[in-house]
């Protein structure tokens, strides 16, 4: 058994990964300030600090006999970080900064695990594209603060790794998707992405509703979908079999256009339908796919769950769970109605 830190474990990854790391008999503390989270994700068994990990009482009162830690801790989203810089900074880089230095501190820690963002390495193309590596060079011009927090994350979890050994290893997520992510769920962040968060849950929601689904720039753009639960024993790979200042891609490796996922969606549910949108006008992250050869080699990690399959889990967990989203949606109702 380990005892485990999951900052950010009450959000849509951190509540999945909890519940495996509780499977396997691990003894489990969150801290999360439910800024984008709602408590009753947190799963039963572990313990939870309600508080941002940016707070140096938290900080300091962290176990020290801890054996693993995982950083999930964000700002969501990158329109989010374009409405407010400022908070993407307090919520996204400076949590990172402060917890990787409290953790270079404890020296039991055998890993610590960060999540990193595929978006940030990814080629800016619309053209034919190639699995985006681990070693791809990383552009100084990025499209948010989002994505500008998540490289310089990696680039403390770097310095931290050769300045004070902290084990580190980064973990390059994709399009993470299924069961558990609320739409509304947490407090109002300055646009109505605080609700249309990923694109996945708020497909689903809108095709449930037989509203339509909005492709913008006509869904040309592609995407790595992976399913939670792959994400989070990807996450425990890393932790447990990670090289110490390493990245790893946690990726299908399967390439998804925005309409296909649509359309799949609105057949699986038999509802709903696709709308043209016009692009984006920050967004130039056109077709991307995560390279999967090193996890596989490295981690022994390789995605189970198929595209069609983790839907039709999450349009199912959606059905279930519809009165409780639906009270987390609400309450940004008025916000909602004045940003429209």
């Amino acid at each position: 058994m380990a005892k485990v830190l999951v900052a950010g474990g009450a959000g849509f990854v951190g509540s999945n990964l909890v519940r495996a790391l509780l499977e396997r008999g691990d003894e489990v503390l969150v801290v999360d300030n439910l800024l984008s989270s709602e408590r009753e994700n947190v799963p039963e068994g572990a313990t939870l600090v309600e508080a941002s990990i940016n707070d140096d009482d938290v900080l300091a009162s962290l176990p020290e006999d801890l054996d693993l830690a995982f950083n999930l801790v964000t700002y969501h989203g990158n329109q989010s970080s374009m409405a407010d810089p400022l908070a993407d900074h307090e919520h996204n880089l400076l949590t990172s900064l402060k917890l990787f230095q409290r953790l270079s501190q404890i020296k039991r820690l055998r890993k610590v695990v960060y999540a990193g963002a595929g978006c940030t390495v990814a080629e800016k193309t619309f053209e034919a594209a190639s699995a985006t590596q681990e070693d791809a060079p990383v552009s100084l011009y990025l499209d948010s603060p989002y994505q500008i927090s998540k490289v310089v994350g990696e680039l403390y979890g770097n310095y931290f790794w050769m300045r004070e050994g902290l084990p580190i290893v980064k973990a390059r997520f994709q399009n993470v998707y299924g069961p558990g992510e609320v739409l509304g769920a947490g407090r109002w962040r300055g646009t109505i992405h605080t609700v249309w968060r990923n694109v996945t849950p708020t497909f689903v929601w809108k095709a449930l509703h037989d509203e339509a689904l909005p492709l913008d720039n006509g869904g040309i753009a592609t995407r790595d979908f992976i399913y939670v639960e792959d994400m989070a024993r990807g996450l425990i790979a890393c932790a447990e079999k990670g090289e110490p200042g390493g990245v790893y891609n946690l990726a299908s490796g399967v390439e998804t256009s925005i309409r296909e996922l649509a359309e799949t969606i609105v057949e699986l549910c038999g509802s709903g339908r696709v709308e043209i949108a016009p692009p984006r006008d920050w967004d130039r992250s056109g077709r991307r796919f995560g390279a999967t050869e090193k996890s596989e080699r490295e981690l022994g990690f390789k995605a189970e769950v198929g595209l069609r399959e983790g839907l039709e889990r999450q349009i199912a967990w959606t059905r279930e769970n519809e009165a409780f989203i639906a009270a987390c949606i609400a309450k940004h109702a008025d916000r909602m109605a004045a940003a429209a």
